[in-house]
């Protein structure tokens, strides 16, 4: 999963950018409602984290924006005010849910994974290849063999490719969903990774169209 955090506090943000990077979610962080990315760049995104007491541009400033120019990615609103009319007021201007202020990392991680598991809904339910069965709960692949386990970021790679079988996947996006605008990937990271799936789930899982990416074959 890849969130764009909008987000000014650098305590609230660097805290999320390190709990949820732990469960495997790429984040990229903004700080201005003015620097929020075109709709190219917004279409890499599973889900926007919004506060909204940004600079520049308020939040409820930028999601009335997004909806009106038909963007329908989920947006998950940080709000440090507590009344009932302020929360309605986020979800009337287009929020699918919010979080108050002070909040737990385990439940902004929570709703974050729910509002992505409904947006996909609508794309496919079933995450397989052949006769493998995925777990992006566990991070986990079960096959005739048993449960095959990996680490979130080699999960995130494997989630990547499956969910596009049958496409090849450019190396500079799968980096980009991996690693998000910071690109801290050492340069044969992706390499290695990419060696990790092949070793437990077949050498012809994913193949390599040189020069441009990778693929894995439809099932």
């Amino acid at each position: 999963m890849r969130i764009l955090l909008v987000e000014d506090d650098e305590i609230i943000g660097d805290a999320v950018r390190s709990r949820l990077g732990r469960d495997g979610i790429t984040i990229d962080w903004i700080e201005n409602g003015l620097d929020m990315p075109d709709d190219k760049d917004l279409a890499a995104f599973d889900l926007v984290v919004l506060d909204i007491g940004l600079p520049g541009r308020d939040g409820l400033a930028v999601l009335r924006s997004l909806r009106e120019a038909g963007e329908d990615i989920p947006v998950l609103l940080l709000t440090a005010r507590y009344e009932l009319d302020a929360r309605v007021e986020g979800l009337d201007a287009g929020a699918d849910d919010y979080l108050v202020k002070p909040f737990a990392m385990a439940e902004l991680t929570a709703r974050c994974r729910a509002l992505s598991r409904r947006r996909r809904r609508g794309e496919s339910t079933r995450l397989a290849w052949r006769h493998i069965t995925f777990d992006p709960a566990a991070f986990s692949a079960d096959t005739a063999g048993g449960q095959i386990r990996f680490t979130p970021k080699v999960f995130t790679l494997l989630r990547t490719l499956v969910e596009n079988q049958g496409r090849v996947v450019t190396r500079r996006s799968l980096e980009a969903h991996l690693y998000g605008w910071d690109g801290d990937a050492e340069s044969n990271t992706l390499e290695v990774y990419v060696s990790q799936i092949r070793r437990k789930l077949g050498a012809d899982f994913v193949k390599t169209i040189r020069g441009v990416g990778y693929m894995v074959p439809r099932d």
